[in-house]
């Protein structure tokens, strides 16, 4: 069977390509540790009662990892997910085992080295390949290097983007079918890939060059779903569109919304944080164009103005109804058109409802051993539609 990447060899390209955590001490690691677990469990709290969706699954604790950790745990997801996809499309059509062996080493390279550039910007994440209910990350050398460059209260910082992160894991431990509907949405728009002229495999790992190519080179004009999408794909891209661009929205929404009550800084944080994010650096700007950060920051503004539009109109109860079935989402075209969604779905008996809602790795792991990263970039992410980048 073709091997689309040498998995182990691009952790292993990620992990030595990082860059190391924020200074810290033993003891000082050990309490951000401590702090964002508690912080998580918190968050929890103040979600399920904002949002009235409760999870249906027991929680493991928080998940927190260092920059190396982060990347290894999206290997291993992609790798349990992209793997047997790629077995069924290819089949027998495999190349040579020379030529196969080479083109996933440097497929390898390449991934290892976006992966290591993501994994010193990503905040935080609700990976969700990985095991029955996926699992959430809070990357503890990040989230401490943005709270110290923004001068944020940390407290108040690491909750306000536990608050994010907890939305992701309510909306697909919530919702019975969410996770299942994302995975088959994926795996249609690979599927969907069988009818371009040139090999899925092959067309996959120019899409990794290109990624590589953006990170060493910000006036590359080239773009990653040019190369990856076929016309049966759009259809699929429409619906994880649609999909993705609520799910972020709707975490926004929770996030500025229980913020105030709850994170006495966060008209300060968020003031801060946009003005960083806006601040990139030229090559920051290619690269998120690249990555697709740019559609995903859209994502976040017009995906929490669809929900705020919609809980305006019908309440919190009536807005829950978008997570009945696949059926009920909103549909690209009423992303823009909340009153649209709202006459489709919950109908004239719903309307008027308005209101909003309803009032790991040990402390060493998690900072890969100190060291001072002096980057000032923002972040940027490409590992799914559950990740809060820092700027994103």
């Amino acid at each position: 069977m073709t091997q689309f990447v040498d998995w182990d060899l691009a952790a292993a390209t990620a992990g030595a390509l990082g860059k190391s955590g924020p200074r810290v001490t033993y003891d000082e690691a050990a309490a951000v540790v401590a702090d964002l677990r508690r912080l998580t469990d918190e968050a929890a709290g103040h979600v399920a009662a904002y949002t009235g969706l409760t999870s249906r699954v027991d929680h493991p604790p928080v998940r927190v990892v260092d920059r190396r950790d982060w990347a290894q745990v999206n290997i291993e997801g992609l790798r349990s997910v992209v793997a047997p996809l790629i077995g069924k499309l290819t089949g027998d059509r495999a190349p040579s085992a020379i030529a196969d062996a080479i083109g996933s080493r440097v497929t390898a390279v390449q991934a290892g080295g976006v992966l290591a550039y993501l994994s010193g910007r990503v905040l935080g994440q609700y990976e969700v390949f990985s095991g029955e209910h996926g699992r959430l990350l809070l990357v503890a050398p990040n989230i401490v290097d943005v709270e110290r460059k923004l001068g944020a209260d940390p407290r108040d910082f690491r909750l306000w983007v536990a608050l994010h992160e907890v939305t992701h894991r309510t909306q697909f431990t919530a919702v019975p079918w969410m996770r299942g509907y994302f995975l088959e949405q994926v795996q249609a728009f690979v599927d969907a890939s069988q009818s371009g002229e040139d090999p899925l495999v092959e067309r996959l790992r120019r899409a990794v060059g290109t990624l590589s190519d953006a990170v060493r080179d910000p006036e590359s004009r080239s773009s990653v779903l040019d190369l990856v999408q076929t016309p049966a794909q759009k259809e699929v891209l429409d619906r994880l569109t649609a999909l993705m661009t609520l799910l972020e929205g709707h975490a926004e929404f929770v996030m500025d919304g229980v913020g105030p009550e709850v994170i006495p800084s966060v008209e300060t944080i968020r003031a801060r944080f946009n003005r960083r994010r806006e601040a990139g650096n030229p090559l920051e700007k290619a690269v998120r164009r690249l990555l697709g950060v740019d559609v995903k920051m859209r994502q976040y503004a017009e995906g929490r103005k669809f929900v705020h539009g919609a809980v305006e109109r019908v309440g919190m109860a009536g807005f829950n109804k978008i997570f009945e079935s696949p059926a009920t989402l909103p549909r690209v075209d009423e992303l823009g058109d909340p009153d649209a969604w709202v006459a489709r779905v919950v109908g004239q008996s719903g309307a008027g409802q308005s209101g909003a809602g309803q009032s790991g790795a040990g402390p060493d792991g998690a900072f890969g051993g100190g060291g001072v990263d002096g980057s000032a970039t923002d972040a940027t992410s490409a590992s799914g539609p559950a990740s809060r980048p820092d700027g994103d």
